[in-house]
């Protein structure tokens, strides 16, 4: 039984693996106000602690992070970022809008970039709360900063990480204003 598991675990990180080398620039065009688009679904991930509860639907669309709180940080060599109650940097997508806040990644999309949902009220440190609000999300609130959807980077493993910075020229870190986040000198 032991041995079966391992094999199973060891599949599926390979499986993992892939994906996210497959899907690194991949993005599906599906619009957050579509009532057709394509329905993220929830499924374990890394962290319990971070992960929305399961959703039904389409199985293998994605996953979820769940935050309850955002902060500003400083970060090394960078223009000051949001982060979640984990610590684990927040990122807006330049194909995304923030007015009227439309999300537009989904699908495998969400494999790498994680939708950042909130239940109702969110707790804030160094960002104005006027600034947040949500984006339905098929059945769900998406966390938006200043009109822009949020995510977190499934390649960020641990707080104080950016990797996802810069990536495909679309994905940066947010500011606490909203912006993209940039090198400082």
């Amino acid at each position: 039984m032991i041995p079966q598991r391992i094999v199973l675990a060891s599949a599926a990180g390979l499986v993992s693996a892939l994906l996210l080398g497959a899907c690194g620039s991949s993005n599906d065009n599906a619009s957050g106000t579509s009532p057709g688009s394509a329905a993220p679904v929830v499924t374990a991930a890394s962290d319990p602690a971070t992960s929305a509860p399961a959703a039904g639907g389409n199985s293998g669309s994605g996953n979820m992070a769940a935050t309850a709180m955002v902060r500003a940080k400083a970060m090394k060599g960078m223009s000051s970022v949001v982060t979640d109650d984990k610590g684990m940097t927040l990122y807006r997508y330049g194909r995304d809008r923030p007015a009227p806040s439309k999300w537009t990644c989904a699908g495998s999309c969400t494999q790498t970039w994680m939708p950042v949902i909130v239940d109702d009220s969110v707790q804030t440190s160094g960002v104005k709360k006027s600034l947040l609000g949500t984006v339905h999300r098929n059945g769900m609130k998406q966390l938006t900063l200043a009109g822009w959807p949020l995510y977190r980077y499934v390649g960020d493993t641990k707080a104080g990480l950016m990797n996802g910075q810069g990536k495909d020229n679309e994905w940066y870190a947010i500011t606490p204003s909203g912006g993209n986040s940039v090198m400082t000198g």
